[in-house]
């Protein structure tokens, strides 16, 4: 997912030592210095997590300090996309709809994003997160439709327990350094490999809409492209303020920054509700294998009587 999940991968900087890596995400990215940056660790990494569905009671409530979904929250991140050379304005539009969804029976909720690339709709996508006892978030899928020139081309759905797909940690409840990286969802059959590691801690960076200090940063990178690096900044309370990249020869480069961010109020939210569930339907439509096989989203009022 572009915007909480799905990487534009790394292109590591293999022949430069540690200390240049750290050196140019300080001074190409804003970070302040003196900070604790990645260690190495010798705990072993598995290749996809192990999730408990019982191991979630009010899923729905997601108040993790580094991901905290609440429903009506509206996050607009705007930058460049760079493809294969040329530099495309980029603007991301987040909402967490009042939508739950149950996955494996866990109940989740419902996301809802609309990517824009030089103005024109890109790409659309529902995707689906929950929280467990621990305060750990997970992702539990996608439906992301992507577009070419107001064409639909293709949606690479994956859903947890469909088709051989897992779950993964979209964001530890108390993520640390020099811990080994994690998955952030296994779904071999549209090639989602995506993984994250704990790349930073304690930063300070500046974007349209304020500076924040004790800044996370996240590195997201894939098996399909071990070799190129997504760094994504998450300030407490927030979420992700800031989208940058590290590595060298990407031929995808991403530098996204919040811009707004605000409350729903409700004829909005159930604008974007009524969005989110046109979506879905496109979703039943098109993924009748993956998403046809999932129960309908419900409003969260509804889904509290059950």
């Amino acid at each position: 997912m572009k915007s909480l999940g799905r990487t534009f991968r790394r292109r590591a900087l293999a022949t430069a030592s540690p200390f240049l890596a750290i050196l140019v995400a300080v001074t190409s990215l804003g970070l302040s210095s003196g900070v604790a940056c990645a260690q190495t660790t010798d705990t072993p990494e598995t290749e996809f997590e192990d999730f408990d569905r019982n191991n979630f009671d009010r899923s729905t409530i997601i108040d993790n300090p580094w991901f905290p979904l609440k429903p009506g929250t509206r996050f607009v991140h705007r930058g460049s996309t760079t493809e294969a050379g040329k530099r495309y304005p980029h603007r991301l539009v987040t909402i967490v709809t009042d939508l739950t969804k149950v996955i494996d029976g866990v109940r989740t909720v419902v996301v809802w994003i609309e990517d824009y690339k030089a103005g024109k709709l890109d790409e659309a996508e529902l995707a689906f997160f929950a929280q467990d006892k621990d305060g750990n978030v997970w992702s539990l899928g996608e439906y992301p439709e992507e577009y070419f020139k107001g064409r639909l081309m293709k949606a690479p759905t994956w859903i947890h327990g469909l088709k051989d797909s897992r779950a993964g940690i979209a964001m530890y409840a108390a993520p640390r350094l020099g811990t080994p990286s994690y998955s952030q969802g296994w779904a071999p059959s549209v090639n989602w490999t995506d993984r994250a590691a704990v790349d930073q801690m304690g930063q300070k960076t500046c974007v349209p809409l304020r500076c924040y200090e004790d800044v996370l940063v996240i590195a997201e990178t894939s098996k399909a492209e071990p070799d190129a690096q997504q760094l994504k900044y998450y300030a407490r309370g927030v979420g992700k303020v800031r989208v940058g990249w590290r590595g060298q020869g990407e031929k995808l480069q991403e530098v996204l920054e919040l811009t707004e961010l605000s409350q729903l109020g409700p004829e909005a939210l159930s604008t974007a509700r009524e969005a989110a569930l046109k979506l879905e339907r496109s979703a039943y439509n098109v993924s009748k294998e993956v998403y046809g096989e999932t129960s309908p989203a419900e409003h969260m009022t509804s889904a509290r009587g059950r």
